[in-house]
């Protein structure tokens, strides 16, 4: 069944949970680049669900967001954070696209890639610990519309259209294997649900997930178009940079509400 298939390649890649992917075609790789999102909402119902558990345990916002903000780097086992700091690495050397690929390669992490994961990760938490503060609800809200907004960003880096960097790799796996109809789709999907879910809390809060979802998506297409001029194309590492900004960024509007 080309569902499954998706759903196990979506599982196995990015996350670390015992999924077998059984095809690693280009079919399989559609099908788990658009099942991205559905990765992205088990890792996000996982990480509020730390954060709750703290939170009636009786600790602070704080405690519960630093949970939550372990948990997607524990389930997918830092990659998305590691690609985070290569590709800031690769962005902030300042070198022609082939050598800051080859920087991005390499297994130590510079200056930039250092500041960047410091910068990104106290946003996260603090953003997480405001909504926290705010209610339990506001903080798991939060926690799951990120979680699956950064996948989403995935699903959208992943359409046709979009070149691979290097010919070998995750991202010459995935590139360009979505239809942009698919992509959009996808997109549409995951902004009413935000909504949706968001409903409960209010009408602004509604609003407040929908457009977090928008704005996070936006603001990954930029990094996104920045990276394939300068790179020439995407790499496994820049969709691990694409997820964590698209999450972010989503934290930080929810954060607001």
């Amino acid at each position: 069944m080309p569902a499954l298939h998706g759903l196990r390649f979506a599982f196995g890649t990015l996350t670390v949970l015992p999924v077998r992917v059984s095809r690693w075609d280009r079919g399989a790789a559609r099908g788990g680049m658009l099942c991205a999102p559905v990765a992205g909402l088990v890792v996000g119902v996982a990480a509020a669900a730390a954060g709750l558990v703290l939170l009636f345990l009786g600790a602070g916002p704080l405690l519960a967001a630093v949970a939550t903000a372990a948990v997607p780097a524990v389930l997918t086992r830092g990659l998305h954070l590691d690609g985070l700091a290569d590709t800031a690495d690769g962005l902030g050397s300042g070198k022609p696209a082939e050598d800051a690929l080859r920087i991005m390669k390499q297994s130590d992490i510079g200056p930039f890639g250092v500041i960047t994961l410091v910068l990104v990760l106290l946003a996260q938490m603090a953003a997480l610990a405001r909504a926290y503060g705010d209610s339990w609800a506001h903080g798991a809200l939060a926690a799951v519309v990120a979680a699956t907004t950064a996948r989403l960003a995935l699903t959208l880096a992943a359409r046709r259209g979009v070149p691979a960097a290097r010919p070998e790799g995750l991202g010459a796996a995935v590139a360009g294997v979505v239809p942009v109809a698919g992509a959009l789709g996808a997109a549409l999907v995951v902004t009413g649900a935000a909504g949706a879910a968001g409903a409960g809390l209010g009408t602004r809060t509604a609003l407040l997930a929908a457009g977090a979802v928008i704005a996070a998506l936006l603001v990954a297409e930029l990094l996104l178009r920045h990276c394939t001029r300068r790179f020439g194309g995407v790499t496994g590492d820049l969709f691990g940079a694409l997820a964590e900004t698209a999450a972010t960024t989503a934290l930080v509007l929810l954060s607001l509400g």
